[in-house]
């Protein structure tokens, strides 16, 4: 038998070269369902906008694991004790936090499998992947879930400051090309200790929190928010959709098994036993945009033209409005549109539709990045910063829109 060498590096443009830590780590990444990670996009359709962001969720996955090694050697630099089992257990969880995501990263979970959140899903893919490493996750699973007693760990994966967030924010920046989201994580990363059994950032680091909330809300208006990205997200979840409804019509659409499987079953999170979980694994962004090439031929009017929109990038026009006026303007459009096209009220609905946008930096009723002083005590950024800004970062904004078929404009539907 050839030995394997499972203490590999990597080549990252972000970070450089990031090193696999141990063999359990090694076959973890190399089982098909981390393997599956490269094929799912990390920023969903955001490449219809900016043409650089095809990297993936196997990329974001190995940064956090990086990252969450730094984030370990400061600590224990520092004084705080966390064992050759924790830390490996804090690699694993971080490793595999976003195992759980479907085709094009969200769209599954507002189209065919409705109501099952990724994070859900990939509780599911550890503690199957457990089973298979007989035991060697329990740690990770409890931090995972915030059952480890520990609570800084927790918040090294799932905080408004972890390891995803970031990696996603300096990742999805560099691929972009939104300069505004470049944070410094390492620096952000040298100011973190742990008090109390809390996660915190020392008082000189308090800039660089500033920043990394300005950045996060910039990428989410420029990047996450752009209204293309989200139209075209929506879409997306709308053949989806139209190809589910279709489906269990007994109409016959081309697309692969796994897919096909989701279009013809209902499925719930009580429903999600192992045989779904494998079947979930065997989808991937390729089985989605297959089909949709295919459907772009099929003869039902919604879903050739959504899937056209796709293909060519002749999108939906999104237009910002006033919350009022959502009403109005899509009952005028519906019907105008329902006068150019021989299609049903509920059809129309897959064409013309309102929806609205949140984006809220920091939130103050969350768990909070704490700035500890140099006499110890401990502050919310917010109440520490002397910066106004801050608090208007903590309030949520929502932006509300309308989406109709060009086509509307081009008739001069509008006066």
């Amino acid at each position: 038998m050839i030995a394997t060498n499972k203490l590999k590096i990597f080549n990252d443009p972000i970070y450089g070269f990031i090193t696999i830590p141990n063999t359990l780590i090694y076959d973890l990444i190399q089982h098909p369902y981390f393997q599956r990670l490269r094929r799912i996009s990390q920023m969903g359709m955001s490449y219809l906008v900016y043409p650089g962001a095809h990297h993936t969720r196997f990329h974001h996955a190995l940064g956090c694991m990086h990252i969450m090694q730094k984030a370990i050697q400061t600590l224990q630099f520092k004084g705080v004790e966390i064992s050759k089992e924790e830390e490996n257990g804090l690699l694993i969880a971080i490793l595999l936090h976003d195992i759980g995501h479907g085709p094009f990263s969200h769209a599954m979970e507002n189209s065919i499998v409705e109501g099952v959140h990724h994070e859900e899903i990939s509780l599911m893919f550890m503690n199957a992947l457990n089973e298979v490493f007989e035991g060697q996750l329990d740690l990770a699973i409890q931090i995972f879930k915030g059952e480890y007693p520990r609570k800084f760990m927790y918040q090294l994966i799932s905080s408004q400051l972890d390891m995803d967030r970031m990696d996603y924010l300096k990742r999805d920046s560099f691929y972009s090309g939104v300069a505004e989201g470049n944070i410094n994580s390492e620096r952000l990363i040298q100011m973190m200790n742990v008090q109390d059994d809390f996660l915190v950032i020392e008082e000189k680091g308090i800039y660089s929190v500033e920043k990394f909330l300005v950045a996060r809300r910039l990428m989410y208006w420029q990047a996450y928010l752009h209204k293309t990205s989200v139209v075209a997200e929506i879409i997306l979840t709308k053949i989806l959709k139209r190809a589910k409804e279709l489906t269990q019509k007994g109409v016959h659409l081309q697309c692969s098994a796994p897919l096909l499987y989701f279009l013809e079953h209902k499925v719930s999170l009580d429903e999600f036993n192992e045989g779904v979980l494998k079947t979930f694994a065997l989808l991937d962004d390729y089985d989605v945009m297959g089909a949709i090439k295919s459907w772009q031929f099929h003869e039902d009017f919604v879903l050739h033209s959504l899937s056209n929109m796709i293909i060519n990038r002749e999108l939906l026009k999104i237009e910002m409005v006033d919350d009022k006026q959502q009403k109005e303007r899509m009952l005028e459009m519906k019907h105008r549109f329902m006068q150019l096209h021989p299609i049903s009220d509920k059809e129309a609905d897959y064409f013309i539709f309102k929806g609205k946008l949140k984006n809220q930096a920091y939130d103050k009723l969350s768990e909070p990045i704490r700035i500890v002083k140099k006499d110890k005590t401990i502050e919310d950024v917010v109440d520490a910063s002397d910066q106004l800004h801050l608090k208007a970062l903590s309030k949520q904004v929502t932006k509300y829109f309308i989406c109709y078929p060009k086509v509307l404009l081009e008739t001069q539907v509008f006066n």
